[in-house]
């Protein structure tokens, strides 16, 4: 029978093989593949769609603290911070302090 020090190291073996395989195989491919081929553009979409689909359910189903907030100080908060990122030239710092600011006045007052 392994000891716990044992099996410790053999887990972070088998974690640290799996991890440098994909790393391996990103270096083989890498130079393979057409940074504006259709492979990158397909990617690209998934993960601005996970993307939006983490956002929308973080506001319409929230869990912990913003859950307790209404779902119209979130949309609100939301639609203000998306607002203030545009028209300030796509800056996400102030995109990102706007909604924070918008929420928690809704949530405050």
């Amino acid at each position: 029978m392994m000891s716990d020090p044992l099996i410790l190291l053999a887990a972070l073996a088998v974690a640290a093989a799996v991890t440098y395989v994909w790393r391996g195989l990103g270096v083989l491919l890498g130079g393979r593949i057409d940074p504006a081929g259709p492979l990158f553009e397909w990617v690209g979409c998934v993960a601005y769609a996970l993307l939006a689909g983490l956002v929308a359910r973080m506001i319409l189903l929230p869990i912990g603290p913003l859950a307790a907030a209404s779902l119209e100080a979130r949309a609100l908060a939301a639609a203000v911070g998306l607002g203030v990122f545009l028209l300030a030239r796509r800056s996400l710092l102030l995109g990102l302090a706007a909604g924070l600011a918008t929420l928690l006045l809704m949530t405050l007052r």
